[in-house]
Formats: C-alpha cells, sequence, structure tokens
C-alpha cells in the first residue's frame, strides 16, 4: 500500500509504527453551523482511507475531533441569543446524521475542545517549561516560532511568507507566534487553567488531543496518519506540529495526507462567495449514496468541481451498479470470498486510493457480469460470485448497501410511498383471493404513475421509473 505524503510530495510505501495496527487523526469540524460539500469530502476522503486500510486487514483507530469552543461560535451565541452549548450540541447533531446519510462510519473516538482541556494546558505547561513559549501581560501565551529550528518545515514556507492572519499583538515576539492560550476576563465561556481563566487556541487543540488519545510511549512519531483538508496544512497542522516536536520530542506524525477543494461551478467553495453548498440541501434532492458516489469519483488530491450536470451523470453510474444488484436480489447473505474482481479493486485503491481505477473495474464488472447472467441467468455459482464481489464494493467504498427497490424509491413523499404501498397491498390481496382482473388493473394504476414492480418469494418490491 502507498500513501502520497504532503510533506515529502511523493507516494510512500505505507508502513505502520505498529504491526497489524493504524493510528488515523482527522481534524473535525467547528460546530457553528451546518456541514457544507467541502466538509463531505474531507469526511468522504478520510473514510475510504480508513475502509482501505481495514481491507488490509489493519486495526485502525479512527480519531476525528469536534472544536466546541471557538470565536464563531461565541459569535453565533450572540447574535442569535443562544447558549453556546444549545449551538455546539444541535450542529453536533447536525453532523452526524449528515455523516451518516454518505456513509462515513463513526469514529473510534471523537473527542470534543471542552472535554480536553488539561491536557492542552498540560501542553501549554510543557512548552514553558522548555522555552518554547511566553505569557505576556495580559495573560495570553504564545509559541515562540523562532525557539523551533524545524518550523515551516511541514509546508516547506518561507520566513517571509508567514504572515500573521489576526490582529497583531505588540508583545509578541515575533509576527508568526500563535496563540495557545487567550486570556478571558469578562466572558462566561472560559476555562482554569495554571496561567489564569481563559480559552485555548485552535492549534492547539489537536496536539494535544492527539497526545492524550494515540501517542505511542517512546516512538519517534506520535501517530501514523494525521489528516484534513488542503487548507489546513498552513497554519494550522505546521502549528500542532511544532508544538507537538517541541513539547514532547517526538515528531506527530509518519504520514500527512489532505484533500482538494470543492469548487461550485468553477469557484471555490467560501461563504463570502455566497455559493457555500450546505449538505444537508443536497441530501434533500440526492440520496446520500449519490453524493457519496459522486464526491469520492476524483482523487481525493485534486480539486473537484461540483455542478449538477456532473452528479446527475454520476448517479446513472450509480444506478448501472444497483440493476445488477436486483438482479442478484434474493440470494442468501454469505460471507465475502475472494474473488479476481477484490483483488484487483484492492490493488488500485492500495495505490494512494486510486478512485478512477476502481471505478472503471467496476463498470468493467457491471458489463461482464450483466452478459454472464443474461447467458447463465440461474447459475447460483456464477450469482455467488457476483455477490460476493457487489458485497465487497459496499465494504471497500461504501456505495451499493441499499435496497435495490428502495434506492429507487428517493425522492418520492411519504404520502406517495404509503399510496403506493396501499395499492400494492391490495393487489396482493387481489391476488391471494384470485381476483386477477383486480390485480391486473392495479399494476396498470402503478404502471400509470411511473411505478415499477417485481414479485418475490420475499414479497412485492416497486421502484420509480423517474
Amino acid at each position: 500500500m502507498t500513501i502520497y505524503d504532503s510533506v515529502q510530495k511523493t507516494k510512500l510505501p505505507f508502513i505502520p509504527l505498529q504491526e497489524g495496527k493504524v493510528s488515523l487523526y482527522v481534524c473535525g469540524p467547528t460546530v457553528y453551523d451546518d456541514a457544507h460539500l467541502g466538509h463531505a469530502k474531507s469526511a468522504l476522503t478520510f473514510d475510504l482511507l480508513r475502509r482501505v486500510l481495514e481491507a488490509n486487514g489493519y486495526q485502525v483507530t479512527f480519531v476525528r475531533n469536534i472544536t466546541d469552543i471557538d470565536d464563531k461560535i461565541i459569535k453565533k451565541s450572540i447574535e442569535t441569543g443562544r447558549s453556546v452549548q444549545e449551538i455546539t450540541t444541535h450542529y453536533i447533531n447536525n453532523y452526524r446524521l449528515d455523516m451518516e446519510a454518505i456513509g462515513v462510519h463513526t469514529p473510534t473516538l471523537e473527542p470534543k475542545a471542552t472535554e480536553s482541556i488539561p491536557a492542552m494546558t498540560r501542553m501549554i505547561g510543557q512548552l514553558i517549561e522548555k522555552k518554547h513559549a511566553y505569557v505576556i501581560s495580559n495573560g495570553d501565551v504564545y509559541f515562540d516560532t523562532q525557539s523551533d529550528k524545524n518550523y515551516l518545515s511541514l509546508s516547506n514556507r518561507q520566513n517571509t511568507e508567514n504572515i500573521s492572519r489576526v490582529e497583531k499583538v505588540s508583545e509578541k515576539r515575533n509576527e508568526a507566534d500563535f496563540a495557545l492560550w487567550k486570556a478571558v476576563h469578562d466572558e462566561s465561556v472560559s476555562f482554569d487553567s495554571p496561567f489564569g481563566r481563559g480559552r485555548p487556541g485552535w492549534h492547539l487543540e489537536c496536539s494535544a488531543m492527539i497526545e492524550q488519545h494515540l501517542a505511542i510511549e517512546g516512538c519517534e512519531f506520535a501517530i501514523d496518519i494525521h489528516g484534513g483538508g488542503a487548507d489546513l496544512l498552513f497554519p494550522h497542522h505546521e502549528n500542532e506540529a511544532a508544538q507537538t516536536r517541541c513539547a514532547t520530542n517526538h515528531n506527530l506524525a509518519r504520514y500527512w495526507v489532505h484533500n482538494g477543494f470543492i469548487n461550485v461551478d468553477g469557484e471555490k467553495m467560501s461563504k463570502s462567495l455566497g455559493n457555500s453548498f450546505f449538505l444537508k440541501d443536497a441530501l434533500k434532492a440526492y440520496h446520500g449514496e449519490v453524493l457519496r458516489f459522486y464526491l469520492l469519483s476524483t482523487h481525493y488530491r485534486g480539486d473537484f468541481n461540483f455542478n449538477e450536470e456532473d452528479l446527475l451523470s454520476s448517479k446513472k453510474r450509480l444506478d448501472r451498479l444497483y440493476r445488477l444488484k436486483k438482479r442478484l436480489f434474493g440470494l442468501p447473505f454469505e460471507p465475502i470470498q475472494t474473488t479476481t474482481f477484490t483483488t484487483q479493486l484492492l490493488d488500485v485503491l492500495n495505490d494512494d486510493m486510486n478512485v478512477s481505477k476502481a471505478y472503471a473495474l467496476i463498470d468493467e464488472l457491471i458489463s461482464s457480469a450483466n452478459d454472464t447472467l443474461d447467458t447463465h441467468p440461474k447459475d447460483k455459482i456464477i450469482r455467488q460470485h457476483l455477490l460476493s464481489s457487489v458485497r465487497y464494493i459496499e465494504k471497500v467504498l461504501g456505495f451499493g448497501e441499499e435496497n435495490p427497490y428502495r434506492y429507487f424509491q428517493f425522492g418520492l413523499d411519504d404520502a406517495t410511498k404509503a399510496k403506493i404501498d396501499d395499492l400494492i397491498t391490495k393487489r396482493t390481496e387481489a391476488k391471494k383471493a384470485k381476483d386477477f382482473a383486480t390485480s391486473d388493473a392495479i399494476r396498470d394504476e402503478l404502471t400509470a404513475l411511473g411505478i415499477s414492480i417485481m414479485d418475490t418469494t420475499e414479497g412485492t418490491f416497486w421502484e420509480s421509473r423517474d
């Protein structure tokens, strides 16, 4: 298995720190608003990476943090009159529901910033003791970037590029120095610490959580893989790496993995451009698996241009998988068998998650499977092998998991579904009573509604043809 390392800018063989185990940490959401497509792209990237690692037999500990204390959250609290806890609880729940809808597996651990204050103040203490941090007169604590000879080695930037994004503070030793602790004297959203009451800096959060939950004692690296969006490489990940290196004397991660940006009709997603596309809105119009299939369809490191024309074309591609699954519907569940296809699929995904080749293999499988089923429609062994291949797609890529008939029901409102179910029940009763005239009339009515039905030994299933 190879992974592209953002620091060395090349694909590297993946060698875990501990045999058979992988530690994977990904920067999670700041919960002051709903998730947008950029959040979805990043979450899907690392969900796929986790699935591929697990398919290779690794035991993966996957940690994704939640930033539930931040200036943006406090600002929203002031603007809306709602408490910080009310806001964060609301958006945490929404985020989890959105992730579930697109098939993202729940993390092994999901620590919150507000629950990790002791770990953060402990790391600040280590940095002050080792002369890598200093306290200014108002109680703020800053990281001294000049004290770290390897600062900027992660992003490979020059000092002249390292311009502070926040307001200037006269007591900072260097313009690039960043806050580890922000003193707070007149707000309720603050915490006690050895440095006075205040709030942690954002960059500190992830370093402290990794040390608390994942770091391996005595190892050169704290974790195997650290991931996030490309926009986090600098300053966030650069600052994380510096904090960990200086506080603990080990490096933060052996591999750094970053996903590209989302563009909407050619423009970089940004609220300032007014084109931030919330995931919850997309899920109202499209099945979660359709969005998953589409957002995974280009390589994770490249920027993704989201437009509905491409989305609809992508959906037709996924529809073909579900139509194959319909032909295999009703086969008893059996453990996944190793087939030529499953071996090939894992091989291409092991090449830095090469989804283009993976999707091409799936297209080839669907075409050859349909030809084979046309010739040998009742061959049980062939059908079981094909079902194993489909189930492997479900396991590793996370789509194709839905009942194929329910998949094609998406988009119909509850009232329409209830009407169709009622007609099917009446048709079943008519057939039992051998009232075939009524049964045929109901089928014609369903056809007029754009509904196809299929009678199986497990009951009657239906789908929308639209």
